[in-house]
């Protein structure tokens, strides 16, 4: 499956921002799919995932009510949604993929594919 995120760009404290992941390649409702993050500085980080069925989620506490993730299988699209945006919410966001499970592990080594990455800056 190939992965590209875009959304990405310049928001103020407080604001909003949507990122998308467009896949392509094997059938995109067979895989679970997450979003990850590297801030400046700093090494990746999980930020949320989904399961195939978009039945199952999971969030890093860091995020959590403030950003939903989707998908729709139809469009083979991943989605994060992200509200009430930090100053350290700033980094270099990632789609990534792996096969269909209930398990949603946050280490980025178990996640065999990625998309290229999108630049979120929270910044006034």
């Amino acid at each position: 499956v190939q992965l590209q995120a875009f959304g990405g760009g310049l928001v103020q404290p407080g604001g909003s921002l949507r990122l998308s992941c467009a896949a392509s390649g094997r059938t995109f409702s067979s895989y679970n799919m997450a979003w990850f993050r590297q801030p400046p500085g700093k090494e990746r980080e999980f930020v949320s995932a989904i399961i195939w069925t978009r039945s199952i989620t999971n969030y890093a506490d860091s995020v959590k009510g403030r950003f939903t993730i989707s998908r729709d299988n139809t469009k083979n699209t991943l989605y994060l949604q992200m509200n009430s945006l930090k100053p350290e919410d700033t980094a270099i966001y990632y789609c990534a993929a792996r096969g269909s499970s209930y398990s949603l592990p946050t280490n980025s080594a178990t996640w065999p594919y990625w998309g290229r990455g999108t630049q979120v800056t929270v910044s006034s």
